[in-house]
This record gives C-alpha cells, structure tokens and sequence, in this order.
C-alpha cells in the first residue's frame, strides 16, 4: 500500500491518462514512459526474455543472462508486479545465465526456462524454493549449446505436462515433466539443405543449423516454424523428425523472432539482425510486407486487440509500433525510449489486457509503457480494450473484436499486396 502511495501519480497516469494531443494527430500516436523495473542483483544481466502471466494479469516474469559469450555470469529470474515496481515479487538466482523463459498457460505457477549452459529447468513459484523443481542434466538430454526459446504445449496423451525447446546446436527437443523427473525426446534435427559434408575418413558429416527462435500454430496442434542463425525459417511437422515441410530464406542475418499472428492462421512475422521486420504468408515464398528499421531488430510482437497491429524494438534504443489498417509503409510511433543512446532493447510483450507494452533491455531494466488511443484504435462501435481490462462480460469483449473481422481486415490488405504480383505474372 505504501508502494501504491508512493507511485501514485504512475498508477493515476495508467489507469486514466490519455494523450489529448492524439485527437489532432491523424495517424501518430505516442508511448508513455510509466514505471521502470529492475534489481540491484541482476541490474548489469541483459533482459533475454519476458512472459505475462496467463492469470494474474499485472504480473509477469523476466529472465537475466548475457548475450555476450565472452561475459558469462549466473542469472536470475524476476517476477514483478505492476502494483509495486519498487522489487520483485520473486527471484529465482541461478548458476548459468536464464536465456529465455514461458509461463504454463493454466498453471500460471509453473515456469520453463532455458540456460545458457545448454540445460532447461522448470520451475515452481509457489513451492517457496530459489532451485528448480526440475532441471535437465548430460545424463538425461541437455542441449550442447544455449537455449534460446521455450514453449509450452498441450498436455500429451497420457496427461503429462511437457514443453519444447530450440538451441543452437540444431536441435528441437521436447520435454515431458514425468513423476518427478524431465524426458527428453528430439523432435527434428535441423540439418543444412545444402546436405552433408565428406569427413577426412569418407564418411558423411551431417551440418546442423543453429536454432534461434521458434512458434508453434495456434490452431494446427502439429506444425511450427523455426528461425535459424543462417537466416532461413523452417516449417516443421512435429510428425516429421527428419525432414522440413517448407524452407525460406527469409533474411540474410539471424532471425531473432518468428512468430504466428494472433488471428490470421496463415501470417507470421519474423525479425532479424539484418534491420528488417518482414510479413509473411505461410504459402507463399515471398513476404507480404518488409519494414527497414535502420538497426538490428532484437524482437517482435502482434497486438492482442489487432490482426494488423505490431510493435518492435531495435538495437539504438527505439521502440516501433505499426498499423498495417492505417498506414502500410511507415511506423505510427517510434520513440526511443532509453536514457543512453547506445543501450540496446532486447524484448518487448503487450498486456493481453491492458494497453501496456513492456521493453526490457541489455543493462537489466524493463520499462513500461502506455499506448496512446491512436496506437489501440479498434474497429468502429467499439469502446477501446479498457473494457477488456474491466473484465465487463463476454458478451461486449465479442462485440469489440471478432476473429473473422480481424481475418478479414487482414485479408483486406493481402489483397492489396497480391493482385500487383499476379498483375505482373500476367
């Protein structure tokens, strides 16, 4: 309470604060810096990922480790709640850097992370103890390089609880939380295309492809699309372990995001270290839209209130929020948003809830930050997500944002993008 009081003209500025200057601004809008989080114990660890809770929706979770390789230390994972930016609500202190981390979705207590040593853990915030409940060792699978995603997935068929993970030494791996132990069990190898190599002794030496990131289909339960350091992204069949369904070369330096869109079920986005931000539809080799955003773009995300709506973060500090519905071909905000110019964001999430984004980082902080009104523009006869937040029935949140409206606004655009492409073909 004494927190509350102390932040009060924060908490005041996020609840009710709306940027008046927007009504004169037709496709602009702006970010309000609100509350900046961070612990003395993890301050000089980079932000290497960040996960909202499912449940309690002020809460979310961040992982510290080190993206330099010549600077590897222990890590951390925080807990914070917007309710007190003063200190973490739980620290998790571990012996290698955290490289990434995924919240269960129904068991909000339950946290997979990845380390930089090449081992996953999974975590219990409400057993009250700083270790894991479950970690991978050389005996039982662990990955030979860093983990640099985590996912969890539907229980399996007998009802146990499992998640995926993608690490640098090409492999996919799925583990599945069994008594009180972790099995592993390797979903694809990500060969190289180009096939293997001859071995001084004449034999064949299979190359891997270092994994980056990866996503699984919101709705088709088997397939998923991995990045790769080589810049290409792959589309995988968990059904499949030897081979890919689709392969693309997509960007010309690493892929640092893939990730599927939130209604559409045939458009992903990727980012790279190769400044570019591309759309794509899974059926077609060429992506819809490209975005240059002049730096290396650490991550991107979709907009939970719109199918056409992403935010990214680059390396020179900046943070770029993009409406496809209003503007195709520049941001509709981009703001820098560290107090040092050669800071670099690391990672960005939106509040499935609120209109909050969160950007964390390579000095440890996560700022948080306020969407303008032009930012959350919703379709109209609707009264903007602040109403989700109020959690006023199921009834006004349908009424708001539909599935098929958003496919459809979508779709709206494709079209656009596509019939000059058949004109040419013609």
């Amino acid at each position: 309470m004494v927190n509350q009081n102390s932040f009060d003209d924060v908490a005041q500025d996020f609840k009710y604060y709306e940027d008046v200057s927007d009504e004169y601004r037709d496709q602009e809008g702006t970010l309000l810096p609100l509350w900046k989080f961070a612990y003395d114990r993890s301050k000089k660890l980079a932000i290497t990922s960040l996960c909202w809770n499912p449940k309690y929706r002020d809460l979310f979770a961040v992982s510290h480790g080190s993206y330099d390789f010549m600077k590897q230390s222990k890590g951390m994972i925080c807990f914070y709640t917007l309710k007190n930016p003063s200190f973490p609500e739980y620290t998790f202190p571990t012996e290698s850097g955290v490289m990434c981390l995924d919240i269960h979705p129904e068991h909000p207590y339950l946290v997979a992370a990845g380390f930089y040593d090449g081992s996953v853990g999974v975590f219990n915030v409400t057993e009250g103890k700083s270790v894991a409940q479950y970690m991978s060792t050389a005996k039982n699978g662990k990955h030979t390089d860093p983990v640099w995603q985590v996912r969890w997935q539907k229980n399996d068929l007998d009802n146990n609880l499992n998640f995926y993970s993608v690490s640098s030494d090409g492999r996919i791996v799925q583990w599945t939380l069994v008594k009180n132990e972790l099995h592993f069990h390797d979903v694809i190898h990500l060969s190289l295309a180009e096939g293997s190599n001859d071995s001084p002794d004449g034999g064949q030496l299979s190359t891997l492809c270092c994994g980056t990131t990866f996503d699984f289909h919101p709705q088709t339960d088997y397939m998923f699309l991995v990045g790769t350091e080589e810049g290409k992204i792959h589309k995988c069949s968990k059904a499949y372990s030897t081979q890919f369904l689709d392969s693309i070369d997509a960007h010309h330096m690493a892929v640092y995001k893939v990730s599927w869109n939130k209604f559409h079920p045939k458009i992903f986005i990727t980012c790279s270290a190769d400044w570019t931000v591309k759309i794509w539809d899974h059926t077609v080799k060429d992506p819809m839209f490209t975005f240059d955003l002049s730096s290396s773009v650490g991550d991107v995300a979709w907009a939970p209130y719109s199918s056409t709506v992403f935010a990214a973060v680059t390396a020179d500090g900046k943070v770029f929020v993009y409406d496809l519905n209003i503007n195709k071909y520049e941001p509709i905000c981009e703001q820098s948003v560290v107090a040092k110019k050669k800071t670099k964001l690391t990672h960005i999430s939106f509040n499935p809830y609120h209109p909050i984004l969160i950007v964390g980082d390579e000095r440890g902080y996560v700022t948080s930050l306020k969407l303008s009104p032009n930012l959350r523009k919703l379709p109209k006869n609707s009264n903007n997500f602040d109403r989700r937040a109020k959690g006023q029935g199921k009834k006004g949140a349908s009424a708001e944002i539909t599935p098929e409206g958003e496919i459809a606004k979508m779709d709206k655009l494709l079209a656009l993008v596509r019939e000059p492409e058949l004109a040419k073909k013609n």
